[in-house]
């Protein structure tokens, strides 16, 4: 049973890292509203394309036109999202199944069905509410989470211990650095959400940096009636774009920062592999989105770059889920 629930995890793994994808894709191709209504799509369960369809849709939603691309592309990101909750109560239900007695996660199981859950009200909200920035980097945030969450189901689910030893000053690196980088994931969400990407050219800061205000950062979009394509200042999108980009330099300070002790001192080949993803990634990371502003903001480089910070994201939690394993395996032979 302790099997079957892994080898679901990790297909779970693979479907939320999909939706996240799908869920940028969306979002970068400007259809995150080409389904009016949710859970279906001007009223039916898929695109509407028939006539007597058409007809309907333009009923029940007068003044609005089907743009089937938009759409389809918004509800194939909803089917994926469904299976991946349909997969997560699968997760739940064997949970349930098993004895009491089973060495499990519980409260695991429980988290990850609730913010599912919550996932698909903030699915809901982000196109009644139009796009609303604060929804849609809630949303955005919640894929990652749930993504994250899954992945550290699997391995707890795999691992048991680690014969390694880290010392409390690296553990509380790698966790701070893991808090640095979620920061860092948040900030892009808050650009994207309010189209903030073009608003910043040059490299490595700002070539109109002298717009940049803390004030400005600090502004909230008003009330709106849509707020797709953004509705802030053109200066508070300048400061947003300049302190996500301020930002991943210190993220990137302090993954070298809790990644460099462990290669140097740490033997066990496991922990070495995982601090040696880390920094791979995070250096290919670097290098798409200098290529991103140089490029002048393509899309599939765009959404390129949205999937590798899941899988930094996933990289770092992996890291962190063994250095947790060592000190734990360190702390049980101190207790002997």
């Amino acid at each position: 049973m302790i099997n079957r629930k892994r080898k679901i995890a990790l297909f779970s793994c693979f479907v939320a890292a999909i939706v996240v994808t799908l869920g940028a894709f969306t979002r970068l191709s400007d259809a995150g509203l080409g389904c009016p209504d949710w859970p279906g799509c001007y009223g039916f369960l898929t695109v509407p394309n028939e006539t007597h369809e058409l007809n309907a849709a333009a009923e029940r939603f007068p003044g609005m036109e089907v743009e089937a691309d938009k759409a389809w592309i918004e509800m194939v990101h909803r089917y994926f999202a469904s299976f991946l909750g349909f997969l997560i109560v699968a997760l739940l239900w064997f949970r349930l199944k098993t004895k009491k007695g089973a060495n499990l996660p519980t409260k695991h199981f429980y988290l990850l069905f609730l913010l599912v859950l919550f996932q698909g009200a903030l699915g809901m909200w982000t196109v009644t509410m139009n796009l609303q920035p604060v929804v849609v980097m809630g949303h955005l945030l919640g894929g990652f989470t749930i993504l994250a969450l899954l992945s550290l189901l699997y391995l707890r689910l795999k691992y048991g211990q680690l014969k390694a030893s880290v010392t409390t000053t690296q553990s509380t690196m790698c966790n701070s650095a893991l808090v640095v980088l979620v920061i860092q994931i948040a900030l892009g969400g808050w650009l994207a959400a309010n189209y903030a990407a073009p608003h910043c050219t040059g490299l490595p800061l700002c070539d109109n940096m002298q717009l940049f205000s803390w004030q400005s950062l600090f502004t909230l979009p008003e009330a709106s009636a849509t707020y797709e394509f953004g509705v802030l200042p053109f200066e508070s999108r300048v400061s947003i774009h300049l302190i996500h980009r301020v930002w991943a330099l210190v993220t990137v300070l302090a993954l070298l920062a809790a990644c460099w002790p462990l290669l140097k001192q740490q033997q066990e080949k496991v922990l070495k592999k995982a601090a040696y993803l880390v920094l791979l990634l995070v250096s290919i990371q670097v290098a798409v989105g200098a290529a991103i502003v140089h490029f002048q903001f393509p899309l599939l480089l765009t959404l390129f770059h949205n999937f590798m910070a899941a899988m930094l994201l996933l990289a770092m939690v992996r890291l962190c889920f063994f250095v947790h394993l060592a000190k734990q395996e360190v702390c049980h032979v101190s207790y002997q």
